[in-house]
This record gives structure tokens, C-alpha cells and sequence, in this order.
């Protein structure tokens, strides 16, 4: 298997995440489902960021509604665009639609100065 990098791979700048607004998406590898890349996305509420896998609880499909719009109609949830489960932003817990409790699939992300950056871990790799 080849070696884990864990280095921080940078995603955009702070300023191209609006409040609430069209998230930033991109992909990485998924070491438990080998042989292709796997979306995922960052958005921002506030001062905190949330990134998931791009992918429901509930059936496996990505969920935005438009290229990178993920938020309800009212900017408080993400939503599923396939059945309309809405997400708890903070901990991606669903609170509505057919999956409820069920979680998405946290990546980690931080702020550095003014960049964006999401963590490797043991599961998720960058796509080189």
C-alpha cells in the first residue's frame, strides 16, 4: 500500500467562501472504496467551515442541487438535492427526510492565514 501524505493540501482562499453561500469542491481518495475519486466540499457559515463527502446518507448521490450549492432555501441546512434530507451543518447530523440521525462523512478542514486547507488522514489521501 503506499505510504500515507499528510501534509495539508490547500483548497482556495478564505475570501472565495461567501456566508452561506456556493461551497468549493473537490475530490480525494477514499481508501476504503479504492479506484477512483470521491467529491467532497467546504462551505462556510459564519466564521466556521464544514466540509463533507459529497455524498447523502442515505443513498450515495451527490447531494448539491447546482455546482456547489448545497444550502436549504433558507441557508440554515444542507440539503440533499435527490430526496431533500436536510443536514445539520455544524456535525452533518440528518434532522429530516428519510435517513434521520444518519450522518455525511466529515473531512477535516482549518484555516491557515487566508487559505483554506483540508487534512489527509488514514482513510482520505489527496488525488495526485
Amino acid at each position: 500500500m503506499p505510504e500515507l501524505n499528510l501534509e495539508p493540501q490547500a483548497l482556495c482562499a478564505l475570501s472565495d467562501l461567501a456566508d452561506r453561500g456556493r461551497a468549493h469542491t473537490f475530490e480525494l481518495l477514499d481508501r476504503e472504496e479504492p479506484g477512483r475519486p470521491v467529491p467532497a466540499f467546504v462551505l462556510r457559515q459564519g466564521d466556521r467551515l464544514h466540509a463533507y463527502l459529497n455524498r447523502c446518507a442515505h443513498v450515495p448521490a451527490e447531494m448539491d442541487w447546482q455546482p456547489g450549492q448545497f444550502w436549504d432555501h433558507e441557508a440554515r441546512y444542507i440539503i440533499c438535492a435527490v430526496h431533500g434530507a436536510l443536514y445539520e451543518p455544524d456535525n452533518g447530523r440528518c434532522v429530516s427526510g428519510p435517513c434521520p440521525g444518519a450522518r455525511l462523512q466529515p473531512v477535516r478542514v482549518a484555516i491557515q492565514g487566508e487559505q483554506v486547507y483540508w487534512y489527509p488522514d488514514e482513510r482520505f489521501q489527496p488525488v495526485f
